[in-house]
């Protein structure tokens, strides 16, 4: 992709920026995501998709970018608003703010990227970074965890002095943020002051690296529905703040506690530090039928939630073992119904 948007920039004023440089200079990453700055973004993109495929798009009207996304990856190309220079100073961490030429030369690398490459440091750009854009405070956070690096010692300062600003981000880019952190991450976050302005604080007990999901409830608790969630992280954290410990690990217990929380029946486990119950829910989960005995329209009831709830206690009374058979259902359902 780097070397397709040489070719097609042969001859412009024109540089390959950001995240593509530096991880091409630490060697470690396939590179799926390419950055380009040019005079015409726009004209770039289109003869970018032309020539190679994928979809051009205007990525952001205020600043005049455009990407071009395909199964390959991505190509955004920037305006060149003044120097190349002046460009780099705008970036956000040294790392970030180098430039290789498209048309062949040294690398521009004007506040000491490469250096902070080699000593494994995550270092900004310029003491306004943060007030420019406040995402970026978590953002330091996340490319030093992505990469194993750590916070130099006058950005640290810099971000605890800042952090008051990060909830300016928009609520969608700061969950796009978190849900790339490791645990290793995470606590860094805290460390940094960020994660009290989030409105988190870690648990007690480690985070399970087996249950990422269960991180931003284990974190945010009830303050998780502050922030603009999917409608199926919503649903999962309301299971997980709702759930409640099976009195024991009998059949009917966990039939009811599968029943409320699957199919994160796990994960509520987990959440729960009820571990030892574990087996007992997957070892129902083996154990359940292929399908219903009796359909809502065989009990011969009328349409109404008295049908649901028959249903639902055929079906508990089949986890226990109390009923087997089509038979022994219908006779439940005779025993059980409540007069209309």
């Amino acid at each position: 992709m780097r070397e397709r948007v040489r070719q097609l920039l042969a001859g412009e004023e024109a540089w390959i920026v950001g995240g593509a440089v530096r991880d091409s200079l630490l060697g470690r990453f396939a590179t799926t995501d390419v950055d380009a700055v040019c005079r015409e973004p726009e004209l770039a993109a289109r003869r970018y998709a032309r020539r190679f495929g994928g979809a051009p798009f205007a990525l952001s009207g205020e600043h005049g970018a455009w990407r071009v996304a395909s199964g390959e990856g991505t190509v955004d190309f920037t305006p060149l608003h003044g120097t190349i220079d002046e460009d780099l100073a705008r970036r956000d961490f040294t790392v970030n703010a180098m430039a290789e030429p498209v048309a062949g030369g040294e690398l521009l690398d004007p506040h000491g990227g490469r250096g902070d490459l080699q000593l494994r440091l995550i270092r900004h750009v310029s003491d306004g970074v943060f007030d420019d854009d406040p995402l970026r405070l978590l953002r330091a956070v996340r490319l030093g965890d992505r990469l194993d690096f750590s916070l130099a010692g006058e950005t640290a300062l810099l971000i605890r002095a800042r952090a008051h600003l990060v909830r300016r981000a928009a609520g969608e880019r700061i969950l796009a943020e978190l849900d790339q952190l490791s645990a290793t991450g995470w606590s860094e976050l805290e460390r940094a002051g960020l994660l009290q302005q989030l409105g988190g604080s870690l648990p007690d007990v480690p985070l399970d690296r087996s249950a990422r999901q269960l991180w931003l409830v284990q974190i945010f608790g009830e303050r998780l529905f502050e922030y603009p969630l999917s409608g199926e992280l919503r649903r999962f954290a309301r299971t997980m703040l709702r759930a409640e410990r099976p009195g024991d690990g009998s059949p009917r217990a966990i039939h009811r506690f599968r029943r409320a929380t699957e199919p994160w029946s796990l994960e509520a486990l987990s959440f729960m530090g009820a571990a030892d119950l574990r087996e007992a829910v997957l070892s129902a989960r083996r154990r359940d039928p292929a399908g219903p005995l009796l359909r809502g329209d065989e009990l011969g009831l009328p349409p109404g939630p008295e049908i649901g709830r028959l249903l639902e206690l055929i079906d508990e009374e089949r986890a226990v073992g109390t009923v087997t058979t089509r038979e022994q259902a219908l006779e439940l359902v005779r025993r059980e119904a409540r007069p209309a």
